[in-house]
């Protein structure tokens, strides 16, 4: 676990990046974010968190024009999922609490060459990863988040644990994608939920509207709000 010090220089800098990250949503639609989950063992004791945060970012966004999710998660033996696209938080808890975390390989690879496919058919505003591990080669990776960083689908990786090796891997698809990189642990729960709130309403709302939703909420919301104001 990082000590509160480190803790809060990540975080900061994840919000220096949100608010350096343009928004790519054109006016008139509703936001889409690929919501992707590690679902290997490892990731069972916070899988109920999971479920509960992604519901506060179909909330957050719901007076800004919305927002469609696309839950997509690997596990066991070379399984991956993905749902079509949801349009309401009720939609994608009924999916997730299906699912059970089963041991196996990351498949994050898999992930980010799904999400390129996607946003080349329609474009996805954000990827949002949650795991803890990296398993696979560090280039290919690179490569593929490369790829995405350059039709603008930026990657948010929350990183649980903070292993040092995986951190670098993480940290490397962020910033080639032009995404973020922030670790949280089990007791920080309500600490990603407002990072990822903000997330979503950034990528569906641009600017104006988290600079809003920092007003209602406060906390780290409102402290991206501020950074986005000083830019």
């Amino acid at each position: 676990m990082p000590a509160d010090g480190a803790a809060c220089t990540d975080i900061d800098a994840f919000l220096e990046k949100v608010a350096a990250t343009p928004p790519t949503k054109p006016a008139g639609r509703p936001g889409r974010l690929l919501f992707a989950i590690d679902a290997t063992a490892s990731r069972e004791p916070t899988w109920d968190m999971a479920c509960q945060i992604q519901s506060e970012m179909f909330a957050s966004t719901d007076t800004i024009g919305g927002l469609q999710v696309q839950l997509a998660f690997y596990r066991g033996f070379g399984e991956m999922k993905v749902t079509r696209w949801l349009n309401t938080a009720d939609e994608l808890v009924s999916r997730m609490v299906k699912v059970r975390c089963l041991a196996g390989r990351t498949q994050i690879r898999k992930l980010l060459r799904h999400a390129l496919k996607e946003t080349q058919s329609q474009k996805v505003d954000a990827l949002v990863f949650v795991g803890d591990v990296v398993e696979e080669d560090i280039d290919e990776l690179g490569h593929v988040a490369g790829q995405l960083g350059l039709v603008g689908t930026p990657v948010f990786v929350f990183h649980e644990g903070g292993e040092l090796i995986s951190r670098r891997a993480f940290e490397q698809i962020a910033k080639l994608s032009g995404g973020a990189y922030c670790p949280f642990d089990a007791g920080s729960g309500q600490q990603l939920r407002e990072l990822l709130s903000a997330v979503a309403v950034f990528s569906t709302g641009g600017r104006r509207a988290l600079a809003e939703l920092g007003k209602q909420r406060g906390g780290r919301v409102l402290q991206i709000a501020d950074q986005i104001r000083g830019t």
